[in-house]
């Protein structure tokens, strides 16, 4: 028996240091990937507020001892208090928005805290897209969200009129596309509408949708609905003699020569709706984005 002891003690005498010396390595190599916390201060009476860069998509809460919720009519906002006074335990929240950036906060009680909203927007203006931790969504594929935003801005801001003929104009509302473009499976539409009036065109809802070509003009029976995966700027209303563009992101589609692509705006409480039609051959024309340059062909 002294004999199997003592060769017990020995085995794990030899075996400890070797697991410490993997645990010390594989800390080491989880360091080189950590993603530092910003830290905040919150209180019981008081709300403190975030300002994303982008819409809040998760939240995800450490402990009881804190509530959060987005504000009412501002995606990009997040209302954070102590749920329980004094508690002395540190602990933390993380939240991704729908730029595909993941942030991690830990928090500490304090009845007074100096600050109470922290503006993460000017944080994100000194952090290039290539040191940003982006979170890959399931509808975006493996298109980071936040190249599919600057590809959106360029698209949007270089403003090019690739399309001269898909547009319609009535009630001195002028609706057109400017430019299909395609990059690693996405379609990029880039539409824009003239206010020719004095009165505003408060905008109900935006429909993309297929449709047969024979049934574009009358009641539609059979259709199939496409939803946009992200649209650069929420529009609500086009002031009169103004003019508002945007751009719309869309999973790759073609359609039967029989059939047709409509983009629809709808008024809200008025009647000067608009409606595009696009075909296939339109589509098979979108013009490519090269890959991470952001340069169009």
């Amino acid at each position: 028996m002294k004999n199997i002891l003592i060769v017990l003690v020995l085995v794990v005498g030899y075996a400890m240091p070797f697991q410490a010396q993997q645990t010390v390595h594989n800390i080491a190599k989880l360091d080189l990937g950590k993603i530092e916390p910003y830290w905040i201060e919150v209180t019981y009476s008081k709300t403190s507020h975030l300002i994303f860069p982008a819409a809040i998509r998760y939240v995800d809460l450490g402990s009881d001892y804190l509530v959060a919720a987005k504000a009412e009519d501002a995606e990009n906002v997040l209302r954070v208090k102590a749920a329980v006074r004094d508690f002395d335990e540190e602990t933390n929240f993380s939240v991704i928005t729908e730029d595909g950036r993941f942030y991690n906060f830990n928090v500490l009680f304090n009845s007074f805290p100096v600050t109470l909203n922290y503006n993460l927007l000017e944080m994100q203006k000194g952090i290039s897209r290539e040191n940003g931790n982006d979170v890959l969504f399931e509808e975006l594929g493996k298109n980071a969200p936040s190249l599919v935003g600057e590809l959106m801005e360029t698209i949007y801001k270089t403003d090019k009129q690739l399309i001269k003929n898909i547009e319609t104009k009535s009630f001195g509302i002028q609706f057109l596309l400017k430019g299909i473009y395609i990059h690693n499976n996405k379609f990029y539409f880039h539409t824009e509408v003239r206010n020719l009036t004095n009165v505003p065109f408060r905008i109900d809802f935006i429909d993309f949708k297929v449709v047969d070509k024979k049934l574009a003009k009358r009641t539609v029976i059979q259709e199939r609905t496409i939803t946009p995966l992200r649209i650069y700027k929420q529009l609500d209303e086009i002031s009169g003699n103004t003019v508002e563009r945007n751009v719309f992101l869309l999973d790759l589609f073609t359609i039967a020569n029989d059939k047709v692509l409509l983009i629809e705006i709808f008024e809200k409480n008025g009647g000067r709706h608009q409606q595009l039609e696009i075909e296939n051959s339109d589509l098979v024309k979108a013009k490519l984005i090269k890959d991470m340059k952001l340069k169009i062909n």
